[in-house]
C-alpha cells in the first residue's frame, strides 16, 4: 500500500511511518515524534489520527439493508437513516471471518473495514447478492480519519463538523461543504469511546480523498493534535476493543471478544434476529454454555526494550493458555497488550508471553467481565432435570 497523502505531507512535521509488523497498518503515521504526548492529548483534549488504510465499500440499492440483514450478525433491516452499527460475517461454525462498520445515510450504505480485508469482504458480499437489488462496490477514493478526545464532541471541532454536541454513539450526519464549493461531502459518525473505562469520545469522518488534506488542516487548526496509530491503539487496548486479525484468530467466536450486542449497544451481534450463517453457535453459547476463551488486558514486564509479537503464545507453567494480540506502550499503564486466554486463567496466575522475546505478564483484574449469570437455556435444562414441569 502506498503512503497516505497525510503521511507524505507531514513527514516534515515528524510523522514516523509504521513499522512493518503484523499489528500496525501500513502507509499511515505511527506517531509524530511524541507518542506519549499524543496519547495525553487524545485523553485530555483532542487528537486526529489518519486511518486512511481502511477499505471502504458502498452498497447502493433499495434492498441493501434487508439483504445485509440476512447474511450478517447485526439487526439492520430497519436501521434508521444516519445511523451506524458494527457487524460481523461468521462462518458456519460461528467463527468470525469479517468485522466491519456500516453507516446508512441518504439511501446509501457505507461499509469500512481493515484494509487487508476489503477485497475478501467485497468478494463475499458480491457473491451473496443473488437476486437482491443491491450493488456492492469498492470506493478506494473514500478515506477514514478518526478524532479522539473530549474536545472532539464539543466546541470548535464539533462546530466545524456541524455535529450536535449531544449526538449519541452510532449517530451519523452529513459533513458541511468546504469553501462553499460544490464537491463530495462525506459524513461524520460517533463511535464507541475508548481509553481507560471507555471514557474517551471517538468520532470518525469518512471523506473523499480529494478533501483529505483540507479536512486535516482545518481540524488541526481547530485544536486537534496530530497523532499516530500508536496513540489510537494504546487507548483502544485500554478499553478492550479488539481488532480483527490481530486480537482474533481463525477460532475466535464473537462471545470471546465482546462483540455481542445490538446496533444501539456496544456490539456487533444482535441476539434477537432471524437466521444467518453461524447463528447456531451464537445462540448455543449464549443460552447454554460459556465461550472457551475471553479477551483480557495484559500488563507486561517492561524491563526489556523488546516487545512480544501478535500471535505469540501465552503460557502458564509451561502450558499454552492463549495468545497475545495488540502490544503497545501506554502513557500511564506502561507496556500492555490484549490477550485471548482460556476462561479458567485468573488474574493471580503468572503468565509468560512466550515468543522470540519471552515476557512476563499478568491479567488486569478489572478487565475480566463477570459472566456468572445463569443462561435461560441452561436454567430450563436444570429445571427439567429436577422434574420441574413448566406451567402451561
Amino acid at each position: 500500500m502506498t503512503a497516505s497523502p497525510i503521511l507524505t505531507r507531514y513527514s516534515s512535521h515528524g510523522a514516523v511511518p509504521a513499522p512493518t509488523d503484523d499489528q500496525t497498518p501500513p502507509g499511515v503515521a505511527w506517531h509524530y515524534g511524541d507518542p506519549f504526548g499524543e496519547q495525553r492529548a487524545a485523553v485530555r483534549s483532542a487528537a486526529i489520527v489518519d486511518r486512511s488504510d481502511r477499505a471502504v465499500i458502498e452498497l447502493p440499492g433499495p434492498e441493501r439493508l434487508t439483504w445485509l440483514h440476512t447474511i450478517s450478525s447485526q439487526h439492520v433491516s430497519d436501521l434508521p437513516d444516519r445511523t451506524s452499527a458494527e457487524n460481523l460475517s461468521l462462518d458456519v461454525n460461528g467463527r468470525v471471518e469479517e468485522h466491519f462498520v456500516l453507516t446508512d445515510i441518504d439511501g446509501l450504505t457505507w461499509i469500512d473495514c481493515e484494509g487487508a480485508r476489503g477485497a475478501p469482504l467485497l468478494d463475499f458480499l458480491t457473491k451473496m447478492v443473488f437476486w437482491a437489488k443491491v450493488e456492492p462496490g469498492a470506493r478506494p477514493d473514500m478515506k477514514v480519519l478518526t478524532l479522539v478526545g473530549p474536545d472532539v464532541v464539543r466546541g470548535r471541532i464539533a462546530e466545524l463538523l456541524e455535529m450536535p454536541e449531544d449526538a449519541p454513539v452510532y449517530a451519523a450526519g452529513d459533513l458541511p461543504e468546504l469553501h462553499h464549493e460544490e464537491e463530495p461531502l462525506g459524513f461524520w459518525r460517533v463511535m464507541p469511546p475508548i481509553g481507560e473505562g471507555g471514557r474517551t469520545p471517538v468520532v470518525d469522518i469518512v471523506i473523499p480523498e480529494c478533501t483529505l488534506d483540507t479536512w486535516w488542516t482545518q481540524l488541526t487548526e481547530a485544536g486537534a493534535r496530530m497523532a499516530g496509530t500508536w496513540a489510537f491503539d494504546a487507548l483502544r487496548v485500554a478499553a478492550l476493543r479488539p481488532r480483527l486479525g490481530v486480537d482474533t484468530d481463525d477460532r475466535t467466536i464473537p462471545h470471546e471478544v465482546n462483540w455481542i450486542g445490538g446496533p444501539d449497544e456496544l456490539g456487533a451481534v444482535h441476539l434477537d434476529k432471524g437466521c444467518y450463517r453461524g447463528q447456531e453457535t451464537v445462540a448455543r453459547v449464549h443460552n447454554l454454555g460459556k465461550a472457551p476463551r475471553r479477551l483480557v488486558l495484559l500488563h507486561l514486564d517492561g524491563s526489556s526494550e523488546e516487545r512480544p509479537t501478535p500471535g505469540d503464545p501465552v503460557t502458564a507453567g509451561g502450558r499454552t493458555v492463549g495468545r497475545v494480540g495488540t502490544v503497545v506502550d501506554h502513557f500511564e499503564l506502561g507496556p500492555i497488550a490484549l490477550g485471548l486466554v482460556k476462561r479458567n486463567v485468573g488474574p493471580d496466575v503468572d503468565l509468560v508471553v512466550d515468543g522470540a522475546h519471552p515476557t512476563g505478564a499478568r491479567i488486569d483484574r478489572d478487565s475480566i467481565r463477570g459472566d456468572d449469570h445463569v443462561q435461560a437455556g441452561r436454567a430450563a435444562v436444570d429445571r427439567l432435570r429436577h422434574g420441574e414441569v413448566p406451567s402451561p
